[in-house]
Order: C-alpha cells, then structure tokens, then sequence
C-alpha cells in the first residue's frame, strides 16, 4: 500500500485534502516489524509520531524486580506515541512497546509535522483529543491496578477489549490483569450465572453491556 492510501486510511488524517495528504506522506515513511521484536524502551527518545497500520502492539513497564506489568493494547489503525507536549519535537517514551504480530508502523517527522501542519492549525484539536484519550486511559490503567477487586477488572477488560480477551489463552488473561487462573473462572462463571455473559466455545459473548458496565463503573471514579 502506498504511503497516501496509507494515511487515508487512519481516521485521524480524514480532515486532511489531497494535497495534504500528499504533503504529509513527504515526511512519512512505512516499516516492517516481526512479531515479539521491540519497537522502544521505556525512557526511549524519538523524534517521529508512530501509527500502527496492521498488527498489534502491547504496552507495558517493568518493575524493580523485573516483573512485567501490562498497561494496554494498541491496536491496528491508531497511534502508538505516548504524547505529552506539542512544543517539544523529541517524544519521550514511558513504557515499553512490543510487537505481538507482525506489523506495519507509519512514522512521520514530528519537527516537520509541527511546522507543516500544527503551526498551521491543522489536526491540533485531533492531537489534543488524543492527548484526552491517553489520559482517560491512564485514569482505567490506575483504576485496574490499584483500585478494582477481580470481578471489576475482568469486567473492564470484557467491555473495553473483548476481542483480546477472546484470543488471549485463560492464563494470559490471569496474567496480565494479575489475578489467579482460578479467581478469573469463578469470575466468568458468577457472570454467566448473572446473565450478564455467555460463554460459547471458549469465547465470551456479552448479554447485558449495562450490566457488565456496572460491575465497575464508579469505583474510584
């Protein structure tokens, strides 16, 4: 795919023209990525936004004894960069991000990014938006660890990420929400008894969003 479908396909470019669209892919480029490879450490300094194209990416820290938290996904078609001012040119990483299927990234030259586009107040308020958003999300990320009880942060993650709770093994889920195997069956079977899910094959289906939406919301909100 050529690098103008490329941007015509992500939604946050779908305010640009033609001609900005041809002017933004002078400053952009496409790379290949392999599954389980790297694309930054937390700490990180790089001066290029990055979208995910195809693939996925998870994003997480490590902590003093080596333990992998997981933050979250990024999935195909958003932004990958973790933005934190418009001033600077240089995009400071505050985690670490890595491929878990093979992908495609788009990268574009911030600095020049800055001049073409957001001095000219050109996708300002999409860069604010999205710096809303990734906030939002630290807001859930700190509900998740340090708030919720077990049937709060397995609901949380089947309403906002049910297709990778579907694809993950049980265990990888355990994992990644810090809960014991069995404490996340007891959980999916209490909400299957509630009617709120059902399980078919493995793959959870959700009955009843207002439901499963309750079992979290307002807790540390």
């Amino acid at each position: 795919m050529k690098t103008t479908e490329t941007i015509k396909s992500i939604e946050f470019f779908n305010e640009l023209n033609e001609d900005q669209i041809e002017l933004l892919s002078s400053i952009a480029n496409m790379q290949s990525y392999p599954k389980k490879s790297i694309l930054n450490y937390e700490s990180d300094e790089t001066t290029n936004i990055l979208f995910l194209i195809t693939g996925l990416i998870k994003i997480y820290k490590v902590d003093k004894f080596n333990n992998e938290i997981f933050l979250y996904h990024i999935h195909e078609k958003n932004m990958i960069s973790e933005l934190s001012s418009l001033r600077s040119n240089t995009i400071y990483c505050f985690s670490n991000s890595e491929f878990i299927e093979d992908s495609i990234v788009l990268s574009i030259n911030f600095k020049r990014f800055n001049e073409l586009f957001l001095s000219q107040n050109i996708l300002t308020m999409k860069f604010m938006e999205e710096i809303l958003d990734k906030s939002h999300q630290l807001q859930g990320i700190v509900n998740r660890e340090l708030v919720f009880d077990a049937t709060a942060k397995v609901a949380f993650m089947l309403n906002n990420d049910l297709e990778m709770f579907n694809k993950l093994k049980r265990q990888e889920v355990s994992f990644m929400l810090h809960i014991q195997p069995e404490t996340l069956s007891r959980v999916l079977k209490r909400l299957k008894r509630n009617n709120i899910i059902d399980i078919v094959s493995s793959k959870v289906i959700i009955l009843d969003n207002n439901q499963l939406s309750s079992t979290f919301t307002g807790i540390g909100l």
